[in-house]
């Protein structure tokens, strides 16, 4: 299921770099299944030694492997010849011959029959013929409870019979997309002396960022090290877990709830970007080496994409007094990739700007979700077309920052603003200030946004100052937007408890890589950051991690079908007093043969 560095302890690293202590073991984490019997290894191997270091069985009570591309298939094999499931179909007036099974993640609840299985969930879709995209025809008010260790039907949820969508959703023909759209001329990006980055295998320099970056199997790509004019910014960055809950509580739905790194791992499903233009200019492409389902390399070529950008105006001044007028331009380093999850396609995009700021886009785009819509309405789906309904449901990503600001003594003070009363020393009632509050231990290091006061978080250093006594510290701003909507009490809401606060405060540890645990298919509640903070450790002065829950809720519109416009969602880190003044003073202006148009 899963080959992946097995990273060495941060402390080992840095020591070793310094050269203070020996180079770190290379290791290797090893998840495996037995398809026969369901038995679930995790195992670490030294790559250096190349020896077995321990091999531990996964218990299946906190939680399984994630699902195998291989169990998907033998779902929609064991259906097709299933005669409950096929005659289901029939009874709905469906030709089995015509529909193809979607299995899909179970989740945990206190259903019968499940408790220690292995358990795939499948809806079943229309396909009309070859080309024909499926997801525009749900067979609804059907789900196949499956056991797929023991090839067996668990439960068939038939609680309703729905007609058939039948309007086409393939939006890649004339018929439903209509004549091209006209008077569109080429947009040509140029840079005739080429890109301002240099890369050497794995490590980049752009202007005064540096940075390394990886490919992971179940983050997918992974920003390491980054430091900007030469002082230390970030240790590591990644998306570590993401879940996709959905809204409707229809009996064969109510279980709707995807993480798409913890049970599908996203990393194998990178596209390759040789085609279309998923980037545009001066492109370095990297690829990415992973195991597949059977322990062999497999390389997803230009999996990775990086390039410059303009950003618009970086500073502008006229000056009403001495005359001069200047303008800088702003740009900015992508980094970038794009995963396909079954109807959705997620692109995640790292940017660097000049002046320092970090800011991660997720755009979402793809395929949403289909049901059919029932006759007497719904609260929880958007009518879409004849007979269509999209469920509401929302996506909610987190992104683990190991934080190192000019090093690894750190801490994060909540900043907002504040009113202050009208009275002795604000007679006019004008005054306004900043409220700080230092996160002290991990009991207080769950922490929700607030739009209203212009709730940031400082990730600060603790041992330095700048010129003028500033703690040096990044900025985080987050997106107001909701956060986990499900009931507190249901179980999404405790096997995915990353989701309902924005930030998460940790002590670094090594093996605490992801928000909801290592083993999220048919987990436990309370795992991952809830487990972590119970610790409750000191945050002050310490090395820590910042962990960002951010996303959209997602209540589609008719613009939505049947292809999805990108819709985005991300978050902001700016240096805040981390440099003694503007960083880009000494940015050169454009020059004027890069500022023409028509009749200059």
């Amino acid at each position: 299921m899963y080959v992946g560095l097995e990273e060495p302890d941060k402390s080992e690293v840095l020591a070793d770099e310094a050269g203070d202590g020996p180079t770190p073991d290379r290791r290797a984490r090893v998840m495996m299944l037995d398809m026969a019997s369901g038995a679930a290894t995790d195992a670490i191997v030294s790559l250096t030694d190349a020896t077995v270091l321990g091999v531990e069985n996964v218990d299946a009570e906190v939680g399984q492997l994630p699902i195998l591309d291989a169990e998907f298939e033998i779902v929609a094999e064991f259906l097709a010849g299933e005669p409950q499931w096929n005659d289901a179909l029939r009874k709905r007036g469906v030709d089995p011959t015509k529909t193809v099974a979607v299995p899909l993640s179970a989740g945990t609840y206190d259903n019968p029959n499940e408790a220690g299985r292995r358990i795939i969930r499948s809806f079943a879709f229309v396909q009309d013929h070859e080309k024909d995209l499926p997801w525009a025809h749900p067979v609804d008010g059907l789900c196949a409870y499956v056991d797929i260790i023991n090839r067996e039907i668990v439960d068939l949820v038939d609680y309703r019979i729905f007609d058939v969508p039948a309007e086409s959703g393939n939006f890649d023909t004339p018929e439903v997309a209509g004549p091209p759209l006209e008077g569109l001329k080429p947009i040509e990006i140029t840079q005739p002396e080429g890109p301002s980055f240099t890369v050497d295998g794995e490590h980049i320099e752009w202007t005064n960022w540096s940075l390394d970056i990886s490919y992971d199997q179940r983050e997918g790509l992974i920003l390491r090290k980054l430091t900007y004019q030469g002082r230390d910014v970030m240790y590591r960055a990644s998306i570590n877990e993401m879940v996709v809950p959905y809204g409707d509580p229809s009996p064969n739905r109510y279980w709707q709830n995807y993480f798409d790194t913890g049970e599908y791992v996203f990393g194998p499903y990178a596209n390759e970007l040789t085609l279309g233009c998923d980037c545009l200019g001066e492109i370095y492409y990297f690829d990415a080496t992973l195991a597949d389902e059977q322990g062999s390399p497999r390389t997803i070529s230009n999996a990775v994409c990086m390039h410059e950008e303009d950003y618009g105006t970086l500073w502008k001044h006229t000056d009403i007094f001495t005359g001069m007028s200047e303008v800088r331009r702003q740009r900015r380093l992508v980094i970038s990739f794009f995963t396909t999850v079954g109807n959705y396609d997620y692109g995640f995009y790292w940017y660097l700007y000049l002046d320092g700021t970090i800011e991660l886009e997720a755009k979402l785009t793809g395929i949403a979700f289909t049901a059919a819509y029932p006759e007497e309405g719904s609260d929880y789906q958007s009518l879409v077309a004849p007979g269509l309904g999209l469920p509401y449901h929302q996506h909610l990503f987190s992104t683990r920052l190991d934080m190192a600001v000019d090093g690894v003594r750190n801490a994060v003070e909540e900043v907002e603003a504040a009113r202050v009363p009208m009275g002795e020393g604000n007679p006019w009632g004008n005054a306004f200030t900043v409220a700080k509050t230092r996160i002290g231990s991990e009991a207080d290091g769950a922490r929700g946004a607030n739009a209203a006061t212009g709730r940031t978080w400082h990730i600060l250093n603790t041992e330095k100052t700048g010129r003028m006594g500033h703690h040096p510290a990044y900025a985080l701003h987050a997106e107001q937007t909701p956060t986990l909507l499900a009931d507190p009490a249901s179980s999404i809401a405790g096997r995915a408890a990353f989701t309902t606060k924005q930030l998460w405060v940790t002590r670094y540890d090594a093996k605490e890589r992801y928000a909801a645990g290592d083993f999220v298919n048919q987990s436990a509640m309370g795992g991952g950051l809830p487990a972590y903070q119970s610790a409750d450790r000191s945050l002050d002065g310490e090395d820590i991690v910042v962990w960002h829950t951010f996303g959209l809720t997602h209540f589609p519109r008719t613009e939505d079908w049947p292809i999805m416009p990108t819709d985005y969602a991300g978050f902001t880190l700016k240096p805040y007093n981390f440099s003694d003044a503007s960083p880009v003073m000494n940015v050169p202006p454009t020059t004027a043969k890069h500022c023409h148009g028509h009749g200059s």
